[in-house]
């Protein structure tokens, strides 16, 4: 089995070795650990069931009920630092709430429940905890455990901005970038990306330097890109491990490229993979066959609709 939590929506993931440093690091965090009731958060729809906040008695009521009507088969014992996470969400720790009702969304420790998993970031939400509200954005987002609705998405994502949470941030400038439940505006995506990056965020580090490269909304500035794909790829992001390694190998430093094409490969989604296809193809024998040989079977897993697709990097 996987070391790592198999959770992908553009925030935490989390191996399974340091979910002990995190269960401690919780204790030390200014959100306090005390079990919610009836925090008073503005109900952002009301009128639709399950889209807005819910007060904390409700939740709690609606958790443990639901789980008494559907009792399921006992399942395995949870591996002791994910269990670890459950108890203290079930005591109230807001981190601890986010984590576990990630593991509920997607793991291989339980069945998915993704209306459960909604509860637990209501949870942390009602707290004020910024995470929580980037992780109900996502379900908005994507309609999990509720109706797909963009515009309460952008609402979650814009709550856990002003509350300092940077994948909230990235979220609303994506949404914003794209005119995604909300007008399109490129300034102040460029806004977003741009503090987000500043504060340390990889992702948006990379569209801070594609907005650079193209000279969207801002001077363009070739070198500055250069220097935030590079910080991009630095800190783990594969999609700005793609873009350096491409300016890399068009500066003929083809080793360094291929160093972080290495660097990309695990994580990479589709439309880079394809990207990369046709890079390494393109620098013919300077290319690592071995790394190219590795790049196949990637794109022999994917599903035929995938291997034609094409995104932005």
């Amino acid at each position: 089995m996987s070391s790592r939590l198999h959770i992908r929506p553009y925030g935490i993931r989390i191996p399974d070795h340091i979910f002990v440093s995190l269960h401690l690091f919780c204790i030390a965090t200014p959100h306090s650990p005390q079990l919610l009731h009836g925090s008073n958060f503005d109900n952002d729809n009301p009128s639709q069931k399950g889209m807005g906040i819910m007060s904390g008695s409700g939740l709690w009521q609606q958790l443990f009920s639901r789980q008494h009507k559907n009792k399921k088969p006992v399942q395995a014992p949870l591996p002791e630092q994910i269990d670890a996470i459950r108890q203290r969400a079930e005591r109230g720790h807001h981190l601890d709430q986010v984590l576990w009702g990630k593991v509920l969304l997607n793991s291989a420790y339980v069945p998915p429940d993704h209306p459960q998993a909604l509860v637990w970031f209501t949870m942390a939400a009602n707290a004020g905890y910024g995470p929580a509200h980037n992780m109900l954005g996502r379900c908005h987002h994507f309609g999990w455990g509720c109706k797909k609705d963009l515009q309460q998405a952008a609402r979650h994502y814009e709550t856990a901005a002003s509350l300092g949470d940077e994948w909230g941030r990235y979220n609303l400038g994506i949404l914003t970038m794209r005119g995604l439940g909300i007008p399109r505006d490129m300034k102040k995506a460029l806004g977003l990306f741009t503090t987000a990056a500043h504060n340390g965020h990889a992702k948006s580090m990379n569209l801070l330097a594609r907005f650079l490269e193209e000279g969207w909304e801002t001077p363009q500035d070739k070198e500055a890109a250069l220097v935030w794909y590079r910080k991009s790829a630095e800190g783990g992001d594969y999609r700005g491990c793609h873009n350096y390694a491409t300016a890399l190998a068009d500066a003929g430093r083809v080793e360094d490229a291929l160093h972080w094409w290495r660097q990309a490969l695990p994580d990479a989604t589709s439309d880079i993979l394809l990207a990369m296809d046709r890079a390494l193809t393109s620098l013919g024998k300077a290319a690592d066959p071995t790394l190219h040989a590795a790049l196949q079977e990637r794109l022999k897993a994917l599903p035929p609709q995938a291997q034609s697709a094409s995104g932005t990097a």
